[in-house]
């Protein structure tokens, strides 16, 4: 597996997580779409263990191959320094090309165990990222679902308060209210209309005018009583 297509892969897992949020139901249940997304989640998180196991056992593979070269490369550079030192050229020249058939698959081997040490580090990564992925969404699904809790009793609540303002006993007090204004101001305008009416004109001027007659009749009063006096007072001289 090379480096382009497992890291293709890991993108993949990603942009399926968050295409789990598109849909219009899951807007309106939150809880679901939490659920949804942490079960998708630990599904391919289960693939890539498994993805993982498969890169690990080859990288196991690879190793064991390698050592079994390694070991088979000593022997045969033993057996070849003995073939020198005894003067069996026919099996040295032998032993010189499996050598060097050797020394191939251990470069090629040695090259492969790299990566595949590489790849295996990388995906034990990933899993250990999904693993952190998994728990912060559960951890936020928990703070999110309170906080979106908490936001509907509040619009539940304001909604309940706009509705007093529209409700009807507060109507039927508004109706009542303006009644008694009517009734109030109908009441005004009999007064207003009775001061102004001919009737109640005429009883003011017949009130003024016997209030007129009365001051004269005082005045009369004061006046003869006055010449009485005036006339007691040239007899007693």
């Amino acid at each position: 597996m090379s480096d382009i297509s497992f890291f293709a892969r890991i993108a993949n897992l990603f942009k399926g997580f968050l295409s789990i949020f598109v849909s219009d139901i899951e807007k309106e249940h939150p809880e679901i779409a939490y659920e949804n997304a942490i079960n998708s989640m630990v599904g391919k998180y289960s693939k890539l263990k498994a993805a993982t196991a498969a890169i690990i056992r080859r990288r196991e593979d690879i190793d064991e191959r390698l050592k079994r070269v390694t070991k088979e490369l000593a022997q045969t550079d033993a057996e070849l320094n003995t073939a020198v030192a005894t003067n069996q050229d026919d099996l040295a020249l032998i032993l010189i090309q499996k050598k060097n058939q050797l020394e191939v698959q251990s470069a090629e081997l040695t090259g492969d165990m790299e990566t595949a040490r590489r790849d295996a580090e990388d995906a034990k990564n990933s899993i250990l990222q999904v693993q952190a992925e998994i728990r912060k969404l559960k951890d936020e699904r928990v703070v999110m679902l309170a906080r979106m809790q908490s936001a509907q009793a509040r619009i539940k609540i304001q909604e309940q308060l706009e509705g007093l303002s529209v409700d009807a006993e507060v109507k039927a007090l508004d109706n009542v209210r303006e009644h008694i204004k009517n009734t109030i101001a109908q009441a005004n305008l009999g007064k207003e209309l009775a001061d102004t009416s001919l009737d109640a004109r005429l009883a003011a001027l017949k009130s003024q005018t016997g209030d007129v007659q009365a001051r004269q009749q005082l005045a009369e009063l004061k006046a003869k009583r006055a010449a009485q006096q005036a006339s007691q007072g040239q007899k007693s001289m």
